[in-house]
């Protein structure tokens, strides 16, 4: 499995860098999880948006479907190198805001597919478990497992510290976490601390921590020490835009 970075502020793109956006990749099947602003320019790099396979969309702020919407005209306007339209994309969302699930649809482009009706689903070579974070609109953290090697990337989405993280993160490979606070700001109710997204990693015995869904500014670099502080034991980057990991 490989995750590659597509965009990782949050709230809003600057700098050439976009919002949340990741492109996770397996056995030659393209996921886009989230598809925050920038995002379809920066997938361009990798594969072409008609020949992407799925969509798995945690909630509906903007700076997580910002793209989603020119993505859906890409498939509707553009044809492959045969003249052929893209088949309908899978988008994979929650139902609990129907006007904004209504949106996944678009005749003859994409499809919706309500994915809180059961625990867990199959999308191509992937298991994905999701999991209810803090948050002021309804959104969902994911667990997703390459089946073929058992390996686990966690995704937290936006949320504040919620201890159920521990559990659904146990033995992960890779923990892509909300690290959108410094120190000080801890227990709130929209985003994590680096100090908690570590807190989290060391107590469910994960490899490697990537903090995400970064402020746009302060000293980046002061998040991975405060995540080190609480998980000396874990590996901790900063995501950076077209960074690739092998999981």
């Amino acid at each position: 499995m490989k995750l590659t970075v597509l965009g990782y502020y949050g709230g809003y793109p600057t700098k050439g860098v976009g919002t949340s956006a990741y492109l996770i990749e397996s056995e030659g099947f393209h996921l886009l999880l989230d598809a925050g602003s920038g995002s379809l320019l920066a997938l361009e790099k990798y594969v072409d948006p008609i020949k992407l396979d799925a969509v798995l969309i945690s909630h509906y702020h903007h700076d997580h479907i910002a793209d989603l919407g020119v993505l859906q005209f890409t498939r509707l306007l553009k044809k492959d190198e045969h003249g052929n339209k893209p088949h309908l994309l899978p988008i994979y969302c929650h139902d609990e805001d129907k006007d904004s699930f209504a949106k996944m649809t678009f005749e003859n482009v994409s499809q919706g597919i309500a994915y809180t009706k059961e625990p867990e689903l199959t999308i191509g070579p992937f298991k994905i478990e999701h999991m209810k974070t803090i948050h002021p609109v309804p959104c969902y953290a994911f667990r997703i497992t390459e089946e073929k090697t058992g390996k686990a990337l966690v995704f937290t989405a936006d949320s504040g510290y919620k201890k159920d993280f521990i559990a659904f993160s146990t033995k992960a490979d890779l923990l892509l976490a909300d690290s959108n606070f410094f120190r000080g700001m801890e227990n709130h109710s929209v985003h994590m601390t680096a100090k908690e997204c570590g807190r989290i990693a060391a107590r469910a015995g994960v490899q490697n921590l990537m903090l995400t869904h970064l402020p746009q500014k302060g000293d980046l670099n002061q998040l991975v020490a405060e995540a080190r502080e609480e998980a000396p034991d874990v590996s901790v980057q900063l995501a950076q835009k077209d960074m690739t990991v092998t999981i």
